[in-house]
């Protein structure tokens, strides 16, 4: 098997994991003919078919299986490889490639990056956006370095570092401005408005208002996709829900609504810094962590001087 490729490896990786030629090719940024020409090239060396294909997807055959898992840690070893070369220069340089939960990275990334890059020459950064379980695989699975999330993951396999602390606010329609801020009681009856299934935030909050993170949708709860879609919500007057304290200054700048800060007990959140906790890149990251809570406290300071 002399003509394996590690670049048919990724290819095959990306087929795999997205199951469809159209997306797999977008993935690696090459056409679908070229990525459909080294899959069938990669069976041909291996002597055997590694998918199953039809007009609707595309499915790994038992040996595919086999081979994926392998796959897998030939590029995880490579990639820890490369975070070995990287790790040696001492400093935080080269390929970084970053995770952030939705309810994070349209707040602090635009400053967290201009930081990262003013204070790091030479990085080239990666950004992915979506959600904590998503995050967490693609770490272990070795396709990004770190991840930016709301703390604990208590995943083993992963080194947690605690960056800050934020509270949540309330945002309530204009009409309700100055009316008493209710406690967590008053607002488990009221109409909540919260972040859809699979958002961490969306868990945080219905722990905070005593409500069952995994029983049936209470009645009067709505679902939305976005932080901001849930303040267009309570300005058209559907009902209110809960932010975290950085994305107050954009999601209400334009909004007509209202906004309130608890008493205590005060909702709130930890955001923090996973990576494997094999990553050859531990002493870099720690250095990144630092980046980071300048950035949020510059964040902090700003939501400050607007309360």
């Amino acid at each position: 098997m002399k003509n394996l490729t590690l670049k048919q490896f990724r290819y095959f990786e990306a087929l795999a994991r997205h199951g469809h030629f159209g997306r797999a090719a977008e993935a690696c940024a090459i056409s679908q003919p070229a990525l459909s020409m080294q899959i069938k090239a990669l069976e041909e060396e291996l002597g055997a078919p590694l998918f199953e294909r039809d007009r609707r997807q595309v499915r790994l055959t038992n040996f595919g299986e086999e081979i994926a898992l392998r796959a897998r840690d030939i590029l995880r070893a490579l990639d820890d490889l490369e975070g070995f070369a990287r790790a040696s220069r001492g400093r935080l340089v080269g390929r970084l490639r970053i995770g952030v939960i939705p309810t994070v990275a349209p707040y602090l990334l635009p400053s967290l990056i201009a930081d990262l890059i003013r204070l790091h020459g030479g990085l080239d950064l990666h950004v992915r956006e979506t959600l904590t379980p998503k995050l967490v695989q693609e770490l272990n699975d070795g396709r990004i370095d770190v991840a930016i999330v709301a703390l604990p993951v208590s995943e083993p396999s992963l080194t947690e570092a605690p960056l800050f602390t934020e509270e949540f606010v309330l945002v309530r329609p204009r009409a309700d401005e100055g009316q008493p801020v209710p406690n967590r009681e008053a607002l488990r009856e009221m109409r909540l408005l919260l972040l859809e299934e699979g958002h961490c935030f969306r868990e945080q909050a219905l722990t905070f208002c005593n409500r069952p993170t995994h029983a049936a949708q209470p009645r009067g709860l709505l679902d939305a996709s976005s932080l901001s879609t849930l303040v267009q919500m309570v300005e058209a007057g559907l009902g209110v829900t809960l932010i975290p304290e950085m994305a107050v200054g954009v999601e209400t700048r334009s909004a007509s609504v209202s906004i309130a800060r608890f008493t205590n007990p005060k909702p709130s959140r930890t955001i923090g810094m996973v990576w494997r906790t094999t990553s050859p890149l531990t002493a870099q990251l720690l250095q990144m962590s630092e980046t980071v809570r300048r950035s949020a406290g510059a964040l902090g300071q700003a939501a400050a001087a607007r309360a």
